[in-house]
């Protein structure tokens, strides 16, 4: 069975890696999963949290930064280490079907973190302001996919490597979300 797996992911990663190779995805696809490029996307959620709900943005942010360090712990400080999976990038079976994107890291594989921290993030956000504004549950999900896809993509996840952390970090921002209602202060 986990051979089968093992084999099935693999599988899936290269017809993601290789298969929908294209110039378009090479260029944008090292921009999604760069977390620089998102810095004005994080400054906009701070600026906004704090501008449109003052004392409670930066309850608020708090709790972003809460979900993050939860998920880059749970992931990369507990769950990798253990389960020791050696990225695609680096598995010497696939060193002939690699596309060096991005440079490949050391790290293990499985969960993805920055599927972890992203879907985390985004189901933090999407439960928060669903009520508000419908559009961030598409959108949320959308970014945090895009981010992950991007891992495939250029080379240093398996598909179940994000899959997994997808599945962690809504697990993550679910629960920060419970633990923001019941410690919200009352205005």
């Amino acid at each position: 069975m986990i051979a089968e797996l093992q084999q099935f992911d693999t599988e899936l990663f290269l017809k993601i890696h290789r298969g929908l190779s294209n110039e378009f995805f090479d260029w944008l696809m090292p921009l999604m999963r760069n977390r620089f490029f998102w810095s004005p996307l994080y400054l906009f959620i701070v600026v906004f949290c704090i501008r449109q709900f003052k004392k409670q943005g930066y309850y608020i942010i708090c709790m972003l930064l809460v979900t993050f360090a939860m998920g880059d712990l749970i992931a990369s400080r507990i769950i990798k280490p253990n389960v020791a999976r050696i990225r695609p990038c680096n598995e010497v079976s696939l060193t002939n079907e690699i596309i060096h994107r991005v440079p490949c890291g050391s790290g293990y594989s499985f969960p993805s973190s920055h599927a972890t921290n992203h879907f985390g993030i985004a189901v933090f956000l999407i439960c928060l302001f669903y009520t508000r504004w419908r559009p961030i549950l598409p959108l949320g999900l959308a970014w945090a996919f895009i981010i992950s896809f991007a891992q495939i993509y250029v080379g240093v996840h398996y598909p179940i490597d994000t899959f997994a952390g997808a599945i962690l970090g809504t697990c993550i921002g679910l629960f920060t979300y419970y633990l923001y209602k019941k410690l919200q202060p009352t205005a």
